[in-house]
């Protein structure tokens, strides 16, 4: 596949600008060499890559201020960026400008076991920070499968997700007070170490999610829990995809609420097993990855119904993880599942779509139609328990005609989406790649209105411009220069 080339909008810096920014940070905390600007011009998502103009590295929130005050002034693109695991293009610096790191800011700054909170910068690992707040017996539930390198900002401008999600919820849920940098160079401050808040609009819940489009978070104040008393792991094996989604209406229609209900289909199971090798099998049409915690008799009644539950809707074994080891290595499969599924070909295209759970079974079965429409292989499998399905097509971006074809079956897999009550996303954001389809979820007048937001906090549109309402074409391009 050829490559398509085109100019960024901003490539280079005015040398006046350049000079500006490193006696903001540092000749050692600027990079516009070619080696430095390739390696920050692409994230996780697949063909997508274009050069920003330069790389800075602030060490604290005073001089993010004042690099967001200078690019203010000049119209420089910024684009805040974590560790770059995102799948939707979002800190792809399409419009060229800064790419900002959060290198140096990385510190966990306090747990505070009174109040059960733990404030990080923007550029702690989430697994860091986990494993540090359990070392306290506490509990910080949000866990992508990202979680050994993606940061803390990251997940926040993502609103991240993960595998506890239907229990625990997503990262926008345990956020209650932010540091960042408006575009204009201010620095507010939005909650606090507070159960109850309702001081003025909630800014907090706006600045989660939104992608690096409105403000530079630069530190965060989470919520903890206390750590689960004990967990127990279980697979469920099926024949038929239909039974397996009824299994997960049935569990919750039953008011039993696991910690985790992944589903994975065949496809998956197949590729999976060759990539962990942990025994799992794969002459089944699907598994439902199952997990509830909490209290030890909770757990053991709760699996106990859970099991009974799975047989009666014809799952063919119920089996429980005998220890912990076997159980984190069926987590482990879930976790690897993008990872084994891109070992089949160069480009791997993994995409995330929500529906009711009542509607998993029929969205499952036209993600199959749509891909022997397209004769194309889309393996399937995601957090059954919130309806969020991640479709994956192994393929090659150098065959033209096959990525023709991928496009038009994620676009179709969109718009069912849809039609059944889902959304085009769940976890993965909107970024370039979701940002054709997002009027279909929010509607002419829905767009309008976050227009309105982002043109009244960022008249200038320097942050991460280009991306959730600004594309008009699902085509992946990679831009270079």
């Amino acid at each position: 596949m050829s490559t398509t080339i085109k100019d960024s909008k901003m490539t280079v810096l005015p040398d006046e600008v350049k000079q500006q920014l490193i006696s903001i940070v540092t000749a050692e905390n600027f990079d516009d060499s070619k080696a430095g600007r390739l390696v920050y011009s692409y994230d996780a998502t697949p063909n997508f890559q274009s050069l920003p103009a330069a790389v800075i590295s602030p060490r604290n929130a005073k001089e993010v201020s004042e690099i967001v005050k200078v690019c203010n002034s000049n119209k420089v693109p910024i684009v805040p960026r974590g560790s770059g695991t995102n799948l939707c293009g979002g800190t792809c610096p399409t419009e060229g400008g800064l790419v900002l790191l959060f290198k140096h800011m990385n510190q966990i700054l306090e747990i505070d076991e009174e109040n059960l909170t733990v404030t990080v910068q923007a550029g702690v690992i989430t697994l860091d920070m986990i494993n540090a707040v359990e070392e306290k017996g506490l509990f910080y539930p949000p866990d992508p499968s990202s979680m050994k390198i993606s940061t803390i900002g990251g997940n926040l401008n993502e609103n991240s997700g993960g595998l506890r999600g239907l229990k625990y919820g997503v990262t926008r849920d345990y956020v209650i007070a932010l540091e960042a940098v408006l575009p204009n160079g201010d620095i507010i401050r939005t909650g606090g170490k507070l159960a109850k808040d309702v001081a003025g609009y909630d800014f907090t819940r706006l600045l989660v999610g939104s992608e690096g489009t409105l403000a530079i978070i630069t530190e965060a104040t989470l919520k903890l829990i206390p750590i689960p008393e004990t967990k127990k792991t279980m697979l469920a094996l099926y024949q038929d995809i239909e039974s397996a989604a009824k299994s997960v209406s049935k569990i919750i229609s039953n008011k039993i609420i696991p910690t985790t209900l992944e589903f994975l289909d065949q496809p998956t199971l197949e590729v999976v097993e060759a990539f962990a090798q942990i025994g799992l099998p794969t002459d089944v049409k699907a598994v439902l990855l199952i997990e509830q915690d909490g209290p030890f008799e909770v757990v053991e009644r709760d699996m106990e119904k859970i099991a009974n539950i799975c047989k009666n809707e014809n799952s063919v074994s119920v089996q429980v993880a005998k220890t912990e080891e076997e159980a984190n290595a069926l987590r482990t499969a879930r976790r690897s599942a993008l990872s084994a599924l891109a070992r089949l070909k160069p480009t791997t295209i993994l995409e995330d779509a929500t529906v009711p759970r009542s509607e998993i079974a029929r969205m499952v079965n036209a993600i199959n139609d749509i891909a022997q429409k397209y004769n194309l292989k889309i393996c399937t499998f995601g957090h059954a328990g919130d309806g969020n399905l991640h479709p994956t097509c192994p393929t090659d971006a150098r065959d033209h005609d096959e990525m023709e074809r991928v496009e038009k079956a994620f676009e179709e897999i969109f718009v069912k989406a849809i039609e059944l009550g889902g959304t085009i996303t769940g976890e993965h954001g909107v970024g370039v790649m979701k940002a054709p389809y997002l009027e279909l979820k929010l509607g002419t007048a829905g767009i309008a209105a976050m227009k309105a937001v982002k043109q009244a906090l960022d008249p200038n549109n320097i942050m991460n411009p280009g991306k959730i309402f600004a594309c008009d074409s699902r085509k992946r391009v990679v831009v270079t220069k």
